[in-house]
Formats: structure tokens, C-alpha cells, sequence
């Protein structure tokens, strides 16, 4: 089977339903950014080694390839895609509280760094930042199932929860953002 079709030569793709939009459409910008997070997420995850945290990583890409789905198809047909639950936000609460027990206060900002694999977590936090309001533009233009805007708030959360782990278990240090003083 061939990886290439050419119908999309022109400018032009498809949507699950057969519905074709150009490549810049704003339905088609918000699952291509979803997607660009899923390829952030499995680099982020073989990154570093905490068993529970990749566990957790890998069922975020389960989930993001869901709200791809979802927003890869066609919103004028009545089809059935796998959907986001209430369950998916909170075994991402239950996971920051669980992280969030091990760690210090937070008393500054920081910056992403500390460690290659929470650089790459705050990576995953800003583009699925960007995801969230791709989202939130289409949800304007036709209606996106609340779960998936509140899934994605949510997880740009954990992950930023997550950078600060995994500086923590790799006993490396916060970089504190400190303002300049002026003169």
C-alpha cells in the first residue's frame, strides 16, 4: 500500500465522512496541531524513565489521537468517534496532586530548562497551549465537545507539573526566572 495519494496536491484534504477542506482550514489547523503535540509527546516520553509517568504519557497519546478524531471528521454528518470522558481530566488531576506531593513549593517562575526532558515537557505544555486555542477558535465556528477545550486546558497544566518533576528525580535544578532590576 502506498503512503502517497496525490488528492492532496491541489491545497486540498480530506475529513473522516469525505468532506474536503483546504490544508489551512481552521478544523484542519487544530487536529494538525493536536497531532504536532502527539509527535511532542512520545519524543517527551522516551526522553526519561518513570514508569508511571510514561504510562501516563502513553495514554495522553491515546487520548490526543481521540480528539484528533474527533476533530478530523465531519462535523455536517452524524458519526460515531471515540470521545473524551470526565474520567481522562481527572487521571490527570490525580496525577499532578501525586506529583505535586514530592515537590517544593513554587516561589518563582521558571524557565524551561533544567533538564532535557522537562525542556521537552515545557515544549509539549506551549504547543498544546496553541492546540487549545486552535480548538477554541474552531468551537467558534462550529460547535467542539467542552471536553475536549477543558482536556487540553488541563493537560498544558500537567504538563508543566511534569517539568518540574522531572527535574526533581533527576535531583537538577528549577531555573528561577528573576527579573532584571532597573536602575
Amino acid at each position: 500500500m502506498k503512503i502517497y495519494t496525490k488528492t492532496g496536491d491541489k491545497g486540498m484534504t480530506g475529513l473522516f465522512g469525505g468532506k474536503r477542506l483546504p490544508k489551512d482550514d481552521l478544523r484542519i489547523e487544530a487536529y494538525g496541531t493536536v497531532d504536532e503535540l502527539n509527535a511532542f509527546v512520545g519524543t517527551l516520553n522516551t526522553s526519561f524513565s518513570d514508569e508511571i509517568q510514561n504510562n501516563q504519557l502513553a495514554e495522553i497519546q491515546k487520548r490526543l489521537f481521540t480528539i484528533g478524531s474527533n476533530l478530523a471528521s465531519d462535523p455536517d454528518k452524524d458519526m460515531i468517534t471515540p470521545d473524551i470522558k470526565t474520567e481522562d481530566i481527572s487521571d490527570l488531576e490525580y496525577a499532578m496532586d501525586n506529583m505535586e506531593e514530592e515537590l517544593p513549593p513554587l516561589r518563582n517562575f521558571v524557565l524551561p530548562g533544567g533538564h532535557h526532558a522537562a525542556a521537552l515537557a515545557h515544549v509539549c505544555r506551549t504547543v498544546c497551549r496553541r492546540a487549545e486555542r486552535r480548538v477554541i477558535s474552531l468551537d467558534r465556528e462550529s460547535t467542539i465537545e467542552p471536553l475536549i477545550i477543558q482536556y487540553l486546558n488541563r493537560l498544558s497544566d500537567y504538563f508543566f507539573m511534569l517539568s518540574r518533576y522531572i527535574v526533581h528525580i533527576h535531583n537538577a535544578e528549577e531555573v528561577a526566572w528573576i527579573p532584571r532590576k532597573e536602575n
